[in-house]
């Protein structure tokens, strides 16, 4: 090796560690910015506001479920029949459910969901959908999804009403739907 090489590698290698030790920083303050991103993902709380109201099975049939706050927390209520002498049943509550638990319930990509919440017992379960997803899915009609016991399909939010229901009753049956307030 010539003297002049020598000092071309001499005067290199310092340039070349100086290239080599900012890509490696570079590198793990991109991955720092991504461990940060995730991390402020998980700790975004989900907006259960959207869950409050009444739903239903079908456009055309009373509420049957209620979701409202009481006391700070999230509880459901049922309908009863108009024999209860009361519209809704006694308050049950509700939790937060995460979205990694989504596919136990929904044929639905996690990231598509805005919030889950559900019964402890997890017997009665509500999704929110992104209504971007909801709108070029063909196969939902509505940005709810409910998984009742076993089940899951789409439910539509209606208004809050005071007219008792028999979901209990045979679907094929003539219904009649009384309010209470009328019956007594």
């Amino acid at each position: 090796m010539s003297l002049r090489s020598n000092v071309f590698y001499k005067k290199l290698t310092p340039f070349m560690v100086a290239i080599t030790a900012s890509s490696a920083l570079f590198l793990s303050a991109c991955n720092d910015s991504n461990t940060q991103a995730d991390t402020n993902k998980v700790e975004t709380a989900a907006d259960l506001s959207i869950f409050e109201g009444c739903y239903t099975v079908s456009h055309d049939e009373p509420a049957q479920i209620k979701v409202s706050q009481k006391d700070g927390a999230w509880v459901m209520q049922m309908k009863e029949p108009a024999s209860a002498k009361r519209v809704w049943d006694d308050p049950e509550p509700l939790e937060v459910i995460e979205n990694s638990e989504i596919p136990q319930f929904f044929s639905i990509d996690p990231d598509n969901v805005d919030a889950v919440i559900g019964r402890p017992d997890r017997v009665l379960v509500l999704a929110h959908v992104k209504p971007v997803y909801a709108n070029i899915d063909p196969l939902l009609d509505s940005e709810y999804l409910s998984y009742i016991y076993r089940g899951a399909n789409t439910i539509y939010r209606v208004e809050c009403d005071d007219v008792n229901t028999d979901i209990l009753a045979n679907p094929h049956a003539n219904i009649i739907i009384d309010n209470v307030n009328e019956s007594i």
